[in-house]
């Protein structure tokens, strides 16, 4: 009878539990840990929650505007961003701004398909809405059309930049181009701070808009 090697011996085999009781927690770290809780009940498909739960959230705006190209004039913003519907890529967006000497008014709305899995860091998304833009030298309104670049810094709405480029009434006299460079950064899990920079140009002038924003995401 041969004698067999240690190191072919069977060894027993250690199934990790799926119970966070069994990694000898204590029942105050199980309390407070959301995430512990969540696999106690249900082991996750992780890699199906980031393909296509959104890295990205909706937010509701509520903001500070000026306009230095029309003597500093000062304006407020309200709005809301990416409200999605449904389970699909598919968001609606609006906005409504004015300043409050009155010379200056905007609003519109937009519908955007992001085209890449919504929980990617970058994603893409054409967009088509109508948009009104009223200056004390033009007044334009119309199909407002274009795509937006989004680059998710931090899951969940802690932190992102945008860049948007899109045409309002494109192919007539009175087309007007908008650039804007969007960021935002979360204060709390529901709120965060969001800034961004417009330039709009229009062939009767070149204005540029900066703004602030309160943002709630629900």
């Amino acid at each position: 009878m041969g004698i067999t090697p240690a190191w072919s011996q069977t060894q027993p085999e250690t199934t990790p539990s799926s119970n966070a009781r069994d990694l000898d927690l204590s029942p105050e770290i199980i309390e407070n840990s959301p995430v512990l809780q969540r696999w106690m009940r249900k082991v996750p498909d992780v890699l199906h929650e980031i393909k296509n739960d959104p890295s990205f959230r909706t937010r509701v705006r509520l903001g500070y505007t000026q306009f230095p190209s029309t003597d500093d004039a000062d304006a407020a913003m309200v709005g809301v961003e990416d409200l999605f519907i449904g389970r699909t890529g598919l968001t609606v967006s609006g906005d409504f701004q004015t300043t409050f000497n009155g010379d200056r008014q905007t609003y519109g709305g937009d519908l955007r398909y992001y085209v890449l899995p919504l929980g990617g860091y970058i994603n893409i998304a054409p967009v088509v809405g109508y948009r009104h833009l009223e200056t004390d030298r033009y007044t334009t309104d119309g199909m407002n059309v274009g795509a937006k670049l989004l680059l998710v810094l931090s899951r969940g709405g802690a932190a992102d930049i945008s860049l948007t480029q899109s045409w309002v009434s494109p192919g007539t006299n009175e087309e007007v181009g908008l650039t804007t460079i969007s960021t935002g950064y979360a204060v709390t899990r529901n709120f965060r701070i969001s800034t961004d920079i417009q330039k709009q140009n229009a062939r009767q002038d070149k204005d540029t808009r900066f703004g602030i924003a309160l943002e709630w995401m629900p």
